[in-house]
């Protein structure tokens, strides 16, 4: 009987990390360059009891569910028009590099503006990087343009690429808030990178499939959480009956 209840919590606990994820999801489904994550599963067979510790047919291994993770889902996000030629999204595969108090961090958020120091910062207020580090203009330097390959231009002349990225093991990366990412991979520069200037990446979360599957997961606790009950309830009448024939 208590192998019912401890399969069936091992269900609701991998069901609440889904939820978590899917709620994670809903809440950045306006977040530029957002990448939701996937909550996956799979069954555990405990080792130490089989069929072969108890005469046959009464007993088999037992099942439980784990987490197998939380692959991100790395397709691309509609490009949307600002009508700000500071605005970038990434035509296929990298990240953009920023600067943060802890370190280098990457992202697909492309929606750049200038601080108050002339820095070419995200909407995070993190300093974009360049081949040659960050970017930092004046006044005098007028409008600034991105072309396609990352070049950034002014009146003045050109004042840098950006700098592009990818990773041998995308998976590997780490949610580091911001919608930023970290990883202790190396990272590689993305050969014939392509931007486009003007656009922003939107996030890549379809609202309706995962409110769908916020449902399902919350149908599916609700069913484990029955389960449980009557299975509870099976185990009070038992030990009631027992009681009363002793």
């Amino acid at each position: 009987m208590e192998n019912v209840l401890l399969i069936a919590l091992s269900r609701q606990t991998a069901l609440r990390r889904e939820m978590d994820v899917i709620a994670n999801n809903v809440a950045n489904v306006n977040t530029n360059g957002f990448k939701r994550r996937i909550s996956e599963s799979r069954e555990f067979q405990m080792p130490v009891a089989s069929a072969d510790s108890f005469r046959r047919g009464q007993d088999r291994r037992v099942s439980f569910v784990v987490d197998k993770g939380t692959p991100l889902d790395l397709t691309g996000g509609t490009l949307e028009p600002t009508n700000n030629p500071m605005d970038v999204a990434i035509s296929g595969e990298g990240f953009f590099v920023v600067q943060t108090p802890q370190g280098e961090r990457y992202t697909r958020n492309g929606a750049l503006m200038l601080n108050a120091n002339g820095d070419l910062v995200n909407s995070d207020g993190f300093a974009l990087q360049g081949e040659q580090g960050n970017f930092q203009f004046t006044q005098g330097d007028g409008p600034i343009s991105i072309a396609g390959d990352g070049t950034i231009a002014t009146n003045n002349g050109t004042r840098g690429r950006l700098r592009i990225v990818r990773f041998a093991n995308p998976q590997g990366l780490e949610n580091a808030g911001a919608n930023l990412f970290t990883t202790r991979q190396q990272a590689e520069p993305v050969q014939q990178a392509r931007v486009q200037a003007g656009f922003v990446e939107r996030s890549n979360v379809k609202p309706v499939l995962e409110i769908s599957r916020m449902i399902e997961v919350n149908r599916a606790y609700q069913s484990v959480a029955s389960l449980m009950s009557r299975s509870d309830e099976v185990r009070r009448t038992a030990i009631q009956r027992l009681g009363e024939s002793i």
